[in-house]
């Protein structure tokens, strides 16, 4: 990822490069009551299904197409005028994450055009700056280091200053883990207006439930991320999700966003399973498996006729990839 670096120092630009970023899960806040000087932190994995993959080449003109192209386009003038550059550069969106479903698409989006714009001038840049910028993980900086680094995150929360939030843990995601991924096409996470509007309106969350998912973190998911034991992983995940859910109930239906998604994860309840839950405001749910047999066979059991999609996705212990072609 040598277009991350700190940095504005120009090298020889390249003509067309392509870009592809990890979209990544959001597992839940770890503290929104704030009283010790951070507010949210949290803890998500990035994944390597669906993924954002874009390709940029010198043009005459600004200009953008495919999937988000208005997006994309807003983000090329954006990071033009970060890096001081041109914006004669022609985005072809090749692959596209969801927008609005939990996967983080619009950070991975413009950290990947910021990405791009930078190698085809031969700059290194400071995407946590360019990030800032445009306001993206302004809670979360789950999505900044699933860009940079990916493997499983936890983001130490926000302070008065303004920075992004620090990593403070990143562990790699267990090879053989899988997680399955239960897709709502037909409908949309709370976002733009109305999530600011929530985040407003909720209640002061109480000290006590934010020790207790911290405490979950730090003695509970992560000891078992490093030892790769499954199942003590997914109950605390579990336990996270059923706290942060209930608090943002009144904003998105219930403990999760769509019917359909939450009957599903009854389903997956119903196995025995024990990680599975909605990954940021949703709508797409998760379920965490031993093994790609398991992941393919708990798929088999709940599809139906329906909206639902389903993906097997590997966890990601590598950020994005940047190459010149």
């Amino acid at each position: 990822m040598g277009a991350t670096t700190t940095g504005s120092v120009r090298k020889a630009g390249t003509a067309a490069v392509r870009v592809r970023a990890p979209a990544r899960l959001h597992f839940g806040f770890l503290d929104m009551h704030g009283g010790l000087g951070r507010r949210f932190g949290s803890i998500g994995l990035a994944i390597d299904s669906p993924a954002v993959q874009i390709k940029a080449s010198a043009a005459p003109r600004a200009s953008a197409k495919g999937a988000e192209a208005e997006r994309i386009r807003t983000y090329l003038l954006a990071a033009a005028a970060h890096l001081d550059v041109p914006d004669a550069v022609a985005i072809e969106v090749e692959e596209a994450i969801p927008a609005h479903a939990g996967f983080g698409s619009g950070t991975q989006l413009a950290l990947s055009v910021a990405a791009a714009l930078a190698r085809l001038n031969g700059l290194s840049v400071d995407l946590l700056d360019f990030a800032d910028v445009l306001d993206r993980g302004n809670r979360s900086g789950v999505g900044l280091a699933a860009f940079t680094e990916g493997g499983l995150i936890v983001d130490g929360g926000r302070d008065g200053t303004g920075a992004p939030p620090p990593v403070i843990s990143r562990l790699p995601w267990p090879e053989a883990w899988r997680v399955v991924l239960i897709l709502d096409e037909g409908a949309t996470g709370v976002h733009g207006h109305r999530e600011t509007e929530a985040f407003r309106d909720l209640p002061p969350f109480e000290e006590t439930r934010a020790a207790e998912i911290c405490r979950i973190t730090l003695m509970q998911v992560l000891p078992a991320a490093a030892t790769a034991d499954l199942d003590t992983f997914g109950r605390g995940i579990t336990t996270i999700q059923d706290r942060i859910g209930d608090y943002f109930a009144p904003h998105q239906g219930g403990r999760y966003a769509s019917a359909a998604v939450a009957e599903a994860l009854g389903a997956v309840a119903a196995q025995g399973i024990s990680g599975y839950g909605q990954s940021s405001w949703g709508p797409t749910g998760f379920a965490l498996m031993q093994s790609e047999r398991d992941a393919q066979a708990l798929v088999s059991s709940l599809q139906r006729p329906g909206r639902l999609r389903f993906v097997v996705a590997q966890g990601r212990n590598d950020g994005a990839s940047v190459s010149d072609i």
